[in-house]
């Protein structure tokens, strides 16, 4: 089945091109989900102008996200966390007590945007990235500070 992309998707095509995809895949995911349009000539020849939209909500999604972006990297979070000897963590944070703490800094970070190389397990300042866009990670810092 040929359908129009609306939105870049790894592996498969860009904004506004034109691929072939297995029938059931187009019908079950990409067109419910929006992300794709049939390739019928009615469609074809709306393409351009949808293209035109496409690309300016894309470029201006790109724009607040590196906006965002350079906001949170100027941003230090405050954890408090149990610790016992040698500064170890009495478990660990998670990118759940990071977002919670953005949102009390007025930051609104989904959990699953937060990437942790590893798990935060002791005491001291990290670095953490957050994935805002495709193409736009920030870096956050967070300082993980002893529960009294």
């Amino acid at each position: 089945m040929q359908v129009i992309l609306k939105e870049n998707l790894k592996n498969l095509g860009n904004v506004g091109e034109i691929v072939s995809v297995k029938d059931g895949y187009a019908r079950n995911y990409l067109i419910p989900k929006g992300l794709a349009i049939n390739a019928t000539t009615k469609n074809m020849k709306a393409l351009e102008h949808e293209k035109r939209t496409i690309l300016e909500r894309a470029r201006k999604l790109s724009n607040d996200a590196q906006t965002l972006a350079s906001r949170l990297s100027e941003v230090t979070v405050t954890i408090t966390a149990k610790a016992g000897e040698e500064e170890k963590l009495f478990g660990s944070v998670t990118s759940i007590d990071i977002s919670n703490a953005l949102k009390e800094k007025g930051f609104e970070i989904d959990k699953r945007k937060i990437v942790l190389l590893e798990p935060i397990k002791r005491l001291g300042l990290h670095n953490v990235i957050i994935k805002l866009h495709s193409e736009v990670t920030a870096e956050l810092k967070v300082d993980v500070i002893r529960e009294n």
